[in-house]
């Protein structure tokens, strides 16, 4: 902070002494062109620039002390008009006793019309002085609050990202116990494989808290072990088929996502049925897109479609919004007797 603070005072100065001193230059340059030279012009201008250097810091100081940056445009205006033109006056009225001083200007020739020219000159030069420098703390204060707002909604969708996942893993968590807790005492072998299979999903679901998105493959292996959890519940009622594209493992998507569908596509459809039916599962890739396709049994209604109820709906649309804007996209149909989800996801952001 002290090494920004010291760069932004060189940067001031430099501008400070750039610019009065192309002021000085050009109108010794105007004096010399139509008036000849006169050594005592030359300091006086140079003593003008002085001035102006002079008079605009103690402006800046006046500005900082008394906190005008933070005025909106109705205060600031009169205010910087105001004392530009106070300024002028002063810097006007002391050139103009130089001039009398040092006799390069005579009593008798003054013209008061030349006086408030020369005033008005400078509350202009005054006046554009005022305007880039509240222009750049204007610039500078956009770019911070904008930083800022940036800031503040990286950590809201961080917020949002994480709640939402929190919600998915209690539901998960329960119906999978339920899977298992038949087989502790008819098969303890395939109680055994069953709680393998759970803790391989519990540290799954404990790695992607620390994280926004994951390999499909990794989604892949909880979705199969959560299916092989619910085959010991459903038995021959549930069916699934995984086709996975070899060239979509490596992709990355938001976690729980694929499972938060499978898991709905089971409660809200399959279980219903008392023949049971099928998940089928299907991945594919198209240059830079994702394709997921996720299938079953079952019958969603429109006005559920439409008010994001049941299916992981409302979720699932909330973190694709978060994470990729409107670059994906999420639908949901029914076809055929079955329910089928489709999700384009941009590969690469």
């Amino acid at each position: 902070m002290h090494d920004f603070i010291k760069d932004r005072n060189k940067l001031y100065w430099l501008l400070q002494v750039l610019g009065w001193g192309l002021y000085i230059l050009f109108n010794i340059f105007v004096s010399i062109s139509y008036e000849g030279y006169d050594w005592r012009r030359l300091l006086l201008f140079l003593y003008i620039g002085l001035m102006g250097i002079g008079f605009t810091h103690v402006f800046r100081v006046i500005i900082k002390s008394r906190h005008w940056i933070q005025l909106s445009l109705k205060e600031l205006i009169p205010r910087v008009v105001l004392s530009n033109i106070f300024t002028a006056f002063v810097i006007v009225t002391i050139t103009f006793s130089i001039l009398f001083a040092s006799d390069i200007y005579k009593w008798e020739t003054f013209r008061f019309i030349v006086f408030a020219m020369n005033m008005f000159n400078f509350t202009v030069i005054l006046l554009l002085w005022s305007f880039i420098y509240f222009a750049i703390h204007y610039f500078e204060n956009y770019k911070t609050s904008e930083i800022e707002r940036l800031i503040w909604e990286a950590a809201v969708k961080d917020f949002e990202l994480k709640t939402l996942k929190s919600q998915l893993n209690p539901h998960f968590m329960f119906n999978a116990l339920n899977s298992i807790r038949a087989l502790v005492e008819e098969n303890p072998e395939r109680a055994k494989i069953s709680i393998t299979q759970l803790s391989n999903i519990f540290r799954y679901s404990l790695g992607i808290e620390r994280t926004e998105t994951v390999p499909l493959d990794d989604e892949m292996k909880a979705v199969q072990d959560y299916l092989s959890l619910e085959k010991v519940r459903y038995e021959e009622r549930l069916n699934y088929k995984i086709s996975i594209s070899p060239d979509t493992k490596n992709i990355e998507i938001p976690p729980m996502m694929i499972q938060t569908l499978t898991e709905n596509g089971i409660k809200h459809g399959i279980s219903k049925y008392t023949e049971g039916g099928i998940i089928e599962i299907e991945t594919k890739r198209d240059v830079n897109k994702l394709f997921i396709q996720i299938k079953n049994n079952g019958n969603v209604r429109e006005e559920d479609i439409i008010n994001s109820k049941g299916y992981g709906i409302s979720n699932t649309k909330q973190r694709l919004n978060l994470l990729y804007g409107d670059k994906a996209s999420f639908k949901i149909k029914n076809e055929n007797g079955f329910v089928v989800t489709e999700i384009i996801i941009p590969i690469g952001g």
